[in-house]
């Protein structure tokens, strides 16, 4: 016997599609709904009359108080007189019309005026005032705030202006340093060091005819010892300076890593010409440590000037002593200086 299958029995394809259409992220879950014929109990009817006298009786909130507020004060304003409004009775008797402006003018008002609620106790123009110190002090600090930045850049300029001209008279203190040094080995600087006269050789006596006449020549003595630094000139016995202590701080740092616990100026007589030579003593300490130390007015005083009276003092007396133009890098052979454009280094540009 062939069993009857119904159609509403079989799944068909448009069904099977639906279900995959289905989004079940997004479905909303309905309250089943009660049945008409189905009353309300007791006990649901005395739950719900508790519920909605608890939120009757529930004390609100701030907030909720001042949107209340707001919300009646807004209904209020938007809603116009009603005719049984004492007010319009007596303005209608005035010959007063709805949506008519008040007074002998009809372009005149036709609304009240707004209203604005004041909850502190201040007067009537101390908001104003308030807006007017307010935007006076944002004035007031955007003036600060541009020329602390000016401020700042000019600053930084003359920060950068001054490092460059440091730089620039630690240059020339090299080059005055480098100048008086080899004038002094030949004796051009009169101060430099001790001339001997020395005769010419027998040969040349007789080569010449004359065994009466010597010949003389001017010969820069070798000194042993360098001279103690309040002689040395001072435009550039700061850059001396500075370089012995950098050397002796150097020593220190190499006597520390060493673990020897003897001064840099201690002379040990067991030592040899190439143990001087290995520890750095062949002929680094010909300055005493004395000098270093000792005070230097005059040193003191020619730092205490600007970095460009300094560079100006130095490129003068490099023009004077030396015929040497620091800006050209060029020494000439007289005072003349023919081709030097000037003395400042605007007049090379």
């Amino acid at each position: 016997m062939a069993t009857a299958i119904s159609q509403h029995n079989i799944p068909s394809a448009d069904a099977g599609t639906e279900e995959e259409e289905d989004d079940y992220m997004s479905m909303t879950i309905t309250e089943p709904s009660k049945p008409k014929h189905e009353r309300e109990t007791y006990t649901q009817r005395r739950v719900r009359k508790e519920r909605e006298a608890e939120l009757r009786g529930r004390p609100k909130s701030k907030r909720e108080r001042e949107a209340d507020e707001a919300a009646s004060r807004d209904a209020a304003l938007s809603t116009s007189l009603s005719p049984t409004n004492k007010g319009f009775q007596m303005m209608a008797r005035l010959g007063f019309k709805p949506g008519s402006a008040l007074g002998k003018n009809e372009d005149a008002r036709t609304e009240p005026l707004g209203v604005v609620l004041k909850e502190d106790r201040g007067g009537v123009g101390l908001d104003s005032e308030r807006k007017r110190k307010f935007r006076e002090e944002a004035e007031e600090n955007s003036k600060r705030v541009k020329a602390e930045e000016v401020d700042y850049r000019e600053r930084v300029r003359l920060e950068r202006e001054a490092k460059r001209l440091e730089g620039q008279v630690v240059g020339a203190q090299k080059v005055a340093e480098r100048l008086d040094s080899a004038a002094e080995e030949r004796g051009d600087l009169g101060h430099g060091g001790d001339v001997e006269s020395v005769s010419a050789p027998e040969g040349e006596h007789a080569k010449n005819g004359d065994e009466g006449r010597s010949l003389r020549a001017a010969i820069p003595k070798k000194k042993s010892k360098v001279k103690p630094l309040g002689q040395t000139n001072v435009l550039w016995r700061g850059l001396l300076r500075h370089r012995i202590q950098k050397e002796r701080e150097r020593r220190m740092r190499y006597d520390l890593h060493q673990s020897l616990s003897r001064l840099p100026t201690y002379d040990d007589p067991d030592e040899d010409k190439e143990d001087e030579l290995a520890l750095g003593k062949h002929g680094k300490h010909e300055v005493l440590e004395e000098d270093v130390e000792k005070e230097d007015l005059e040193l003191d005083e020619f730092n205490a000037r600007g970095p460009a009276e300094r560079l100006l003092a130095l490129v003068q007396y490099l023009r004077d002593t030396h015929h040497y133009c620091f800006w050209c890098k060029y020494q000439y052979s007289d005072s003349d200086m023919d081709g030097c454009p000037g003395v400042t280094e605007d007049d090379h540009d």
